[in-house]
């Protein structure tokens, strides 16, 4: 280990996975490591996977053949939920020297500690059941916006889905231990805006071993946060339609720093697929949600995930679907195809979507997402809103969002990074 003194990661997924990464990244650094870009040499490369989809299985395998042909005697460990899904499969990578399993991920440190290259792969993982404690993560790669990690795992059982048994049960950090990870956040004395993560972030209060907390809630986390000073702004990631309550919604609406922007996952806007997809809702309570953020914040941005493709979804259901979503007060769509994944039970389910009528209905989708930002934006012309821009030049331009998130292009300013500048949306 003494020559191996340099680590370099890459973060295929969701905010959750980058904010993990960052935390990981940090432990390594205090232990001696020199953090490095992935695409520069080093003696470790980590790479944090997602498994949502084929596609980040295939990308990872594609990272581990470019590292194999720049950095053939460099560690190459994956950990992430491909990592806890297929931890066999992974191994047997041509390349791959460790595989870490979600109770292992945080142990890099010390597995780092026994590696050395040329060994067979070592697999360390686990039985997901056996999988309990909360590691509390955040990111500070970008200065001006940090993913904080406050709740994992979930416990519900959506039929085309593999995070419960990739991350485990629903667990959660408490109320104390988040103010306390913001304070630090604070201190930094450069982030401007807080982005709160999680796999099921309104489940927030079941403790550390999934044991639900009584005393402890989402609506509950979020008054206290919006207490304290030192961060500007906070966004919710995501939030199922049956977690995010009236009391929510009524929150944010009179909040001091939590942003008129919520991100709300439907899915389907059939009511047979959204029960063939065991989901905890029909179409109306999520109609009820939005009408009710709209009531109460008529500017607020609302995002919308969506899955075609799903099987048994026919030609009529797809047009549920669309003219459900065409009807909605939202600005933009998550639009994804659906894939097939081993171990859901959604691979039960008859009447197969052909991939090219997945593919035709995604982009179907994607043009109503635009045409959704476009009416938004229209909409929004003329109002001033506050943009915190990022501190990236890009080929001489610079990007933000406003509060209820929209992006914000114009020429780079230096003295504009990283600060929340008013703005005259056109």
């Amino acid at each position: 280990m003494d020559t191996q003194k340099s680590v370099a990661f890459h973060t295929l997924g969701c905010k959750l996975n980058f904010s993990e990464t960052s935390t990981l990244s940090r432990m390594l650094e205090a232990e001696g490591f020199e953090k490095r870009e992935f695409e520069d040499l080093a003696d470790v490369y980590v790479i944090n996977t997602c498994s949502v989809t084929d596609n980040a299985d295939k990308e990872c395998r594609q990272l581990v053949r470019r590292i194999g042909r720049k950095a053939p005697q460099s560690l190459v460990v994956i950990t992430g939920c491909y990592a806890q899904l297929k931890p066999k499969e992974i191994s047997e990578i041509p390349g791959v020297d460790l595989v870490l399993g979600a109770a292992e991920k945080f142990n890099i440190a010390d597995h780092l500690k026994e590696l050395t290259k040329g060994d067979s792969t070592k697999i360390s993982s686990c039985d997901i059941e056996q999988v309990s404690g909360f590691n509390s993560a955040f990111s500070l790669n970008d200065r001006t916006r940090t993913f904080l990690k406050v709740q994992d795992g979930c416990d519900y059982t959506c039929s085309f889905c593999t995070i419960p048994k990739a991350r485990g049960k629903s667990r959660s950090s408490n109320i104390q231990s988040v103010l306390e990870n913001i304070q630090k956040i604070a201190d930094t004395g450069n982030v401007k805006e807080v982005v709160l993560t999680g796999v099921n972030l309104g489940d927030f209060g079941k403790g550390p071993d999934g044991m639900k907390k009584s005393e402890e809630a989402f609506y509950d986390l979020i008054q206290q946060i919006d207490n304290m000073e030192g961060v500007d702004r906070y966004r919710i990631s995501s939030i199922e339609p049956n977690l995010l309550t009236p009391d929510i919604i009524r929150f944010v609406a009179g909040s001091k720093h939590f942003m008129p922007h919520f991100h709300i996952p439907l899915q389907s806007g059939s009511n047979k697929i959204l029960g063939l997809m065991r989901r905890r809702y029909q179409r109306e309570l999520y109609l009820e949600r939005v009408a009710e953020i709209k009531s109460l914040m008529p500017d607020c941005g609302i995002g919308v995930d969506v899955i075609v493709g799903f099987p048994s979804e026919t030609d009529e259901n797809f047009k549920e679907t669309f003219d459900f979503i065409h009807q909605l007060d939202v600005s933009y769509l998550h639009v994804f195809t659906y894939s097939e994944r081993p171990g859901t039970p959604a691979l039960d389910i008859e009447g197969v979507v052909p991939v090219h009528v997945r593919h035709e209905r995604n982009k179907v989708l994607r043009n109503l997402s635009y045409k959704k930002m476009q009416y938004f934006i229209e909409g929004q012309k003329g109002k001033q809103r506050t943009v915190l821009f990022e501190d990236h030049n890009k080929n001489g331009m610079m990007e933000g969002y406003t509060d209820n998130y929209i992006r914000v292009n114009t020429p780079f300013r230096e003295e504009w990074t990283g600060q929340l500048i008013d703005w005259t949306i056109q």
